[in-house]
């Protein structure tokens, strides 16, 4: 393949920056741009932080070193996005070049690595290595693009290429310099502007921003006011800025007072998407001085949001876009991000800090530095980690019994925080549809086992993740069925059929909360998240009285008799019926649920092989795919091969339905959980009023619990907890949202 003349690329360049001037000329250009350092290194270290970079290099973090020094040395970079998708002659590349042994491949890492070791081991030879990779890897960015293709999913090999040429900067001569900057720079161009690349990652601020338009802000912090091209480098410079000043504040807007995190999923929020707030922290401390982690101190309270998703053995409640196999809570990245907190905030903030240096403990996991080589190396930079605070004995201060992150659109409810305990998650309202599903009021519930599920899994990308797992026929919700209705799309591919289930990931709305010692309770209007042309009203109050009772109450409103109405409950096993209740089982837990209203209830267990994901009368398999959309970009696709469907996936469920065609309906449901000694549920009764109110009565233990209900008119009840002789609660269910907010175990 011919290599592009540097002067076309540079052509192409200038006409856009002419089209983008005006537009960066009305943007905010922040103050700290004129505080950037005329020398080098500037990214992630600088001449007054070298000094105890490389102290810690030799002394604490000397293990990790010799790592560097190993990946530094090793002679094969990854095999490439494109290789690696197993997509055959995708990619023509051109030879080294003149003088060099080095292959045209993404050496980014293999630079970053060796750059880190030149400086503190310098070698002509290490130095020419170093030369080559940048170069080698310059012209790979470059095929990739002249093949309409994207380098990678992430940015993170580029944004080790900038600080590898960066930490050597002194060392190359001007030319080289300037050759290097203008082909980076001609790079930068391609990713933010060149159109039709397949497999382009075009995530901005309201995703984890790791994609290839991520390097633009870097780019620009190392090439500012270097006479290479001047006007281009602000230009990426503020560009970036504006993108990540709007992920800064999304995420804010996030964390709230509670603590939240970029997307309600896990694996994301927990993983890679922080990286994003840690690599721009970093690198305008050392380019700029600039402290961020002082002015954004959101960052901080992300512990409160692990503890509250964390449950026994490890495990968290699989919700969102994650592959429920295990429901292992996602480890790798939590002792950085935590380390990374405990560092930055020491000083400013040494109880968050503290509470960081709990959760690593709690989480335990590998810090697995050693398997990230030729990423940002923030072992090296967190130069503050020998003076912090002794972690928070949060066994001595409890935990609330409910948590609301209201941002989140997540309600957590516990028992305590012991093996036997029982944890609920009920998803409702919420700012963000970031790999969330059509799944406002379902709940999940743990004990001793996952018992009631958030079934299907992301594991794949076949066409189950769209038709499926994000639909609401997978979650623990109603479905109102109107003929005719528009399947509603997930980003996977095309979903075939609509099941009755939501059409909008965000817009429901939490109308109540509240939590004590007695009892937790929420609310959850729904009704917005429905096409309107058949759901007038669906809200759900969800009651919880610790230890091991659940009531659910729904009142659905259609906007006609014929839409049908569907209760589901997701269960790993085969549900086991008597009547108008069931119990089903799965690792040592047991929950029974019994259907109180509508008192002419139909039943149906749907599931067993072959009918796990039924939607519409079709199953889709774990084994079917890929979807159209990972073909057709060339997406990797796991391979699945099951003897049987993974028991977290769910393969049962249980639908009732009204006996009758009504507009109007409720569904009162009660939930008791166990381990498997528990033979039988508690007594209860049910009664209803004149003025259709609903009475409840049941057993919970020692206490006998009243709770009346109203079926119509405003969202509320009213609540008795008697022990014997002893009235322990006797009030209205709120109709506000009790307000919480700093760090629940510290207050």
């Amino acid at each position: 393949m011919m290599r592009r003349p540097a002067f076309a690329i540079l052509s192409v360049m200038e006409l856009t920056l002419l089209i983008v001037a005006s537009s960066v000329a009305q943007q905010e250009t922040p103050e700290w741009i004129d505080q950037i350092r005329p020398d080098h290194p500037r990214l992630f270290i600088n001449a007054d932080t070298w000094p105890a970079v490389k102290e810690r290099a030799l002394t604490v973090q000397r293990e990790y070193y010799e790592a560097m020094k190993a990946h530094a040395d090793s002679t094969e970079p990854s095999r490439g996005w494109w290789a690696a998708s197993g997509v055959p002659d995708a990619l023509p590349l051109p030879g080294p070049r003149a003088g060099s042994e080095v292959d045209v491949r993404d050496w980014g890492p293999q630079a970053l690595s060796s750059a880190m070791v030149y400086r503190i081991e310098p070698s002509p030879e290490r130095l020419k290595r170093i030369r080559d990779m940048l170069w080698a890897s310059l012209d790979y960015y470059h095929a990739c693009y002249a093949a309409d293709k994207s380098v990678n999913w992430y940015s993170y090999s580029r944004l080790s290429w900038l600080a590898a040429m960066d930490w050597v900067w002194n060392d190359l001569t001007p030319q080289e310099r300037a050759e290097m900057g203008r082909s980076m720079l001609s790079h930068v161009e391609e990713v933010l502007h060149q159109p039709n690349v397949a497999r382009k990652n075009t995530g901005g601020h309201t995703s984890g921003y790791y994609g290839g338009r991520n390097i633009s802000l870097f780019a620009g912090l190392l090439f500012y006011d270097e006479g290479i091209d001047d006007e281009a480098a602000r230009t990426y410079l503020l560009e970036g800025w504006s993108v990540y000043r709007r992920l800064l504040e999304h995420r804010a807007a996030m964390a709230g007072d509670d603590g939240g995190t970029a997307s309600p999923t896990l694996t994301y929020s927990l993983a890679d998407y922080p990286l994003a707030e840690w690599h721009l922290i970093y690198a305008l401390r050392s380019a700029a001085g600039v402290d961020l982690a002082a002015q954004w101190t959101y960052l901080a309270m992300m512990p409160n949001y692990v503890l509250w998703n964390w449950l026994p053995g490890g495990l968290e409640y699989g919700y969102g876009d994650v592959h429920h196999l295990t429901n292992e809570f996602p480890k790798s990245w939590i002792y950085t991000h935590m380390s990374n907190i405990m560092n930055m905030y020491a000083h400013t903030q040494p109880q968050w800090s503290a509470l960081a240096a709990t959760v690593r403990e709690m989480v335990g996991g590998n810090p697995d530095f050693l398997a990230r080589m030729g990423r940002v190396p923030y072992p090296l930079l967190m130069t503050d980690v020998g003076e912090l605070p002794e972690p928070v004995d949060i066994s001595a201060v409890p935990l609330p019994m409910a948590r609301y992150f209201e941002s989140m659109g997540q309600t957590f409810m516990r028992s305590g925080s012991g093996a036997d305990d029982t944890f609920a998650l009920f998803a409702c309202g919420g700012i963000t549809g970031q790999h969330r599903h059509f799944d406002a009021t379902h709940f999940t519930i743990f004990r001793q086992g996952f018992l009631a599920l958030d079934t299907g899994t992301r594991r794949g990308n076949t066409d189950g993740l769209q038709n499926y797992y994000a639909q609401t026929i997978a979650h623990n919700c109603v479905l109102i069925k109107m003929p005719g209705e528009a399947p509603t799309p997930y980003w996977n591919g095309t979903v075939y059929d609509q099941a009755g289930g939501q059409n909008k990931s965000v817009g429901s709305e939490v109308i109540a909360f509240e939590t004590g010692p007695h009892y937790s309770y929420v609310a959850g209007d729904a009704t917005p998240v429905y096409n309107q042309d058949k759901c007038a009203m669906m809200v759900r109050q969800f009651l919880f009285v610790p230890p091991d009772h659940f009531v659910v109450f729904d009142r659905v409103v259609s906007r006609g008799p014929a839409f049908e109405k569907t209760w589901m409950l997701h269960s790993a096993n085969e549900p086991v019926f008597e009547g108008d209740r069931w119990h089903c089982d799965q690792d040592r837990g047991r929950l029974f649920c019994r259907t109180l209203l509508p008192r002419d209830a139909r039943f149906e267990a749907v599931g067993g092989p072959g009918r796990e994901f039924l939607v519409e009368g079709v199953n889709y398999p774990l084994t079917a795919g890929p979807a159209a959309w990972a073909a057709e970009t060339g997406a990797r696709v796991a391979t699945l091969d099951y003897e049987e469907v993974p028991e977290l996936m769910g393969r049962w469920r249980v639908e009732v339905r009204p006996g009758a065609a009504r507009s109007d309906d409720v569904f009162l449901h009660l939930i008791q959980m166990g381990d498997q000694t528990l033979a039988r549920m508690s007594d209860a009764r049910v009664t209803t009023g004149d003025d259709g109110q609903v009475t409840l009565t049941f057993d919970a233990g020692d206490r006998s619990v009243v709770l009346l209900l109203p079926t119509s008119g405003e969202v509320g009840g009213h609540i008795q907890i008697i022990r014997g002789e002893e009235m322990l609660v006797d009030n209205d269910l709120t109709r506000d949202v009790m307000a919480q907010d700093g760090l629940a175990p510290l207050e």
